[in-house]
């Protein structure tokens, strides 16, 4: 079973209560997990490979110092191969640390042996906390998600700790290359928005990579 990457909020971003955009996603989520949930280990391992090779080759992340990142698990697109690759080739990767109140704490990741299992299936850095705010310090930022459309907004899992990610960068005024890694097949005509949305700059599937509202590189307004 895939990780949860914290649960729906009660009256927060996709909770009871946010109307028919909150419903849409909730119906999209069941039939993308679901679909998810039939990939064989093989077809899994196969996408995280070809994602490594896909990810290295585009400018937002061979350019990149420091990438914020995720250990995926479960049927998530496998994000394994990549952050050994940017941290053999001297990027400053960091991963998340899930918080008790659904935000995020950073860590340097080290390796392989670097990770321990944690809450809700997921596996975590086991290094020093670098705080909440060490996520500004990225040039490029990696979010776990399930579909995207045209228009670049992300479905993720409705918990909520990304959506906080995405406005504390706003609110320092940092605009780092925001990345959603998928399946092919994930790119959608449409998906469901909230006003506390916010669009991605690109989504990269093992056969491609789909671009829609800005061009490479980290900017400060």
């Amino acid at each position: 079973m895939d990780g949860e990457r914290g649960g729906a909020l009660p009256g927060g971003p996709g909770g009871p209560g946010c109307g028919g955009a909150a419903a849409g996603k909730a119906v999209l989520r069941r039939a993308l997990l679901a679909a998810r949930a039939a990939l064989t280990g093989g077809q899994v391992a196969a996408a995280g490979e070809a994602l490594a090779r896909r990810a290295w080759e585009i400018p937002e992340l061979a350019g990149a110092r420091t990438v914020a990142a995720y250990v995926s698990v479960g049927r998530e697109p496998g994000t394994r191969a990549l952050l050994d690759v940017l941290r053999e080739r001297g990027v400053r990767v960091l991963l998340p640390v899930l918080l008790a109140d659904n935000d995020l704490d950073w860590a340097l990741y080290g390796g392989p042996g670097s990770l321990a299992p944690a809450a809700r299936g997921l596996l975590e850095p086991t290094g020093g906390r670098l705080g909440a705010g060490a996520v500004l310090e990225a040039d490029a930022v990696l979010l776990p998600g399930l579909a995207v459309d045209g228009r670049g907004m992300r479905l993720g899992r409705g918990g909520g700790s990304y959506d906080r990610v995405l406005a504390r960068l706003a609110g320092a005024g940092v605009s780092p290359s925001m990345l959603v890694l998928l399946y092919d097949g994930e790119v959608l005509d449409g998906v469901p928005a909230e006003g506390h949305d916010r669009p991605v700059d690109a989504a990269v599937t093992p056969s491609g990579v789909h671009r829609f509202r800005r061009t490479p590189g980290r900017s400060a307004s």
